[in-house]
């Protein structure tokens, strides 16, 4: 069965809820507004389900319920707390080991100062996020093709334009014309997911979890939109991040070179499990990145946490 879906650009807005800002991309050429639009996707044919498989699925469907309350109870907790010590007058403000100050009703931290490591990795990182995907390029176009090798590795790699890009949830018969919204980094991330967590990453493309919507979100489109959202969420596009969860993510960083690239498997996965509790469906899909960039901003606020792998979202990957 064919189903055709509306396109639709998704603006800044459509993350936090603000539907008139636009992003600003001055000294991001390769990061620009991301494309979630459609063109005729085959839906995969019915298979004979055994109840063995039903009850297999409902397990499933129980333990993810149940990971993500338990994530979103910590994450709760740890705010509340937070209120508490935040609210609590300047003796507490002093032990804290940076400052709070409020820009358009938006809190923003001033960070410590950055370790040589933490330099780094930020400067290695953002060189990263300014690489926009040119098809041109031997290297970007062999790693599109390990990209397909990953996710088909018993198919015949196609050309660099045909229909069968589309299988994978790229919108046309050309994936390059949607690299737009992501730049480079985000085919990296994509191949960094297919092998590090390679269940995971099978089971997300294949749509494997869950009662699915007649109408799914493209995998790779979606890919593209979650390594944007994280641009955003962590504010890598200023000179040094000064968003709550930008500043937790420096700290992270210093731990773990990759932590981008882990956060946005945890983002990815998370964001299918968002889309399974909700029910949701292709209209549904910025609704459901702004759900899973709130809970990763929650989860990242969690303290005793040193590590990507240590955030509670982490559980609902599978290699």
């Amino acid at each position: 069965m064919t189903s055709r879906t509306l396109r639709r650009r998704l603006h800044h807005g459509d993350v936090d809820g603000k539907r008139n800002e636009k992003y600003d991309a001055s000294g991001f050429e390769g990061l620009s507004e991301p494309l979630l639009g459609s063109h005729e996707y085959s839906d995969r044919s019915s298979e004979v389900r055994t109840l063995e498989d039903i009850w297999d699925d409902e397990r499933k469907k129980q333990q993810l319920h149940w990971t993500l309350l338990f994530s979103q109870l910590i994450a709760q907790w740890a705010q509340w707390i937070a209120n508490i010590v935040f609210g609590s007058g300047a003796l507490f403000g002093r032990l804290l080991p940076f400052s709070m100050t409020t820009h358009n009703g938006k809190n923003h931290r001033v960070a410590p100062p950055l370790s040589l490591v933490q330099e780094e990795r930020l400067r290695n990182l953002k060189q990263r996020l300014e690489v926009p995907f040119d098809g041109s390029r031997v290297e970007h176009q062999d790693a599109l093709k390990r990209l397909w090798r990953l996710a088909y590795p018993d198919r015949e790699l196609p050309p660099l334009k045909s229909e069968l890009w589309k299988d994978m949830g790229w919108q046309g018969t050309d994936p390059s014309t949607d690299f737009r919204g992501g730049g480079f980094v985000s085919l990296e991330n994509l191949i960094f997911f297919a092998q590090k967590y390679p269940e995971s990453f099978h089971r997300l493309l294949y749509k494997k979890d869950g009662q699915r919507a007649e109408w799914e979100y493209p995998f790779a489109v979606a890919g593209i939109n979650i390594s944007f959202m994280l641009v955003q969420m962590l504010d890598l596009q200023s000179g040094k991040p000064s968003s709550s969860a930008g500043i937790r993510f420096l700290e992270l960083l210093e731990n773990d070179e990759l932590a981008f690239d882990n956060l946005f498997c945890i983002a990815f996965q998370l964001m299918d499990a968002q889309w399974l509790a909700k029910r949701a469906s292709y209209m549904d899909f910025n609704d459901v990145l702004k759900s899973t960039r709130s809970q990763l901003e929650r989860e990242l606020e969690l303290e005793d946490t040193s590590s990507v792998k240590e955030l509670p979202a982490y559980n609902l990957l599978r290699r």
